[in-house]
């Protein structure tokens, strides 16, 4: 994508119960809690029904929720490049969890085990801006924290280590494009509410 051919709208799901207490969620496949389902409306909102010629969604359902209900569920593509992270067996557990185990413990220096690697998710991720690219026009992409961290990285050149640099809340839209014909985020992490 270019300039001329427009943005990445980022989306990412609204609040769960794992996602409330911080616990990973790769796969597990939990619905939105009440308050996630007023954010996604809030997603609406905030995207005020601009048009997009391309939409894409992870096939689980946190992310199909809040593309539905902010009102683009029904021109939404399920993408399976889209899905979160697998964190193998990492899954359901928080950091302070993890940390219990293995002190220093960081996702983006150790990785998950039994899971996918950062690499394996920038594979995916590479995949989705390769499809974005080919669009004329805004693209809105709706999937999951991590991931989007890792796409961000991929857009902007850098290594997916680097998403530890980018926080991304949930229920939050950041928007990549360009400036003066390099990558770059045009809006990051702003809450819909």
């Amino acid at each position: 994508m270019t300039e001329s051919q427009g943005q990445l709208y980022l989306i990412r799901h609204g609040e769960t119960a794992w996602s409330k207490t911080g616990q990973h969620t790769g796969r597990q496949d939990l619905p939105l809690t009440p308050a996630g389902e007023e954010q996604a409306r809030a997603a609406g909102r905030a995207l005020g029904g601009r048009p997009f010629p391309l939409v894409l969604v992870s096939p689980l359902l946190r992310a199909r929720q809040t593309c539905d209900l902010s009102g683009y569920g029904g021109q939404a593509e399920v993408c399976g490049d889209l899905q979160e992270w697998h964190y193998g067996d990492y899954e359901s557990l928080t950091a302070a969890d993890i940390r219990a185990h293995i002190p220093d413990w960081n996702i983006w220096t150790h990785g998950v085990t039994n899971g996918e690697s950062a690499d394996d998710v920038a594979a995916r991720a590479d995949r989705v801006l390769a499809r974005c690219r080919a669009v004329r026009g805004d693209v809105a992409l709706f999937a999951h924290g991590h991931l989007l961290r890792i796409l961000t990285t991929r857009w902007l050149g850098l290594a997916p280590r680097d998403a530890r640099l980018f926080a991304f809340g949930t229920a939050s839209l950041s928007i990549l494009g360009h400036e003066n014909g390099s990558p770059a985020i045009r809006l990051w992490n702003q809450p819909m509410r």
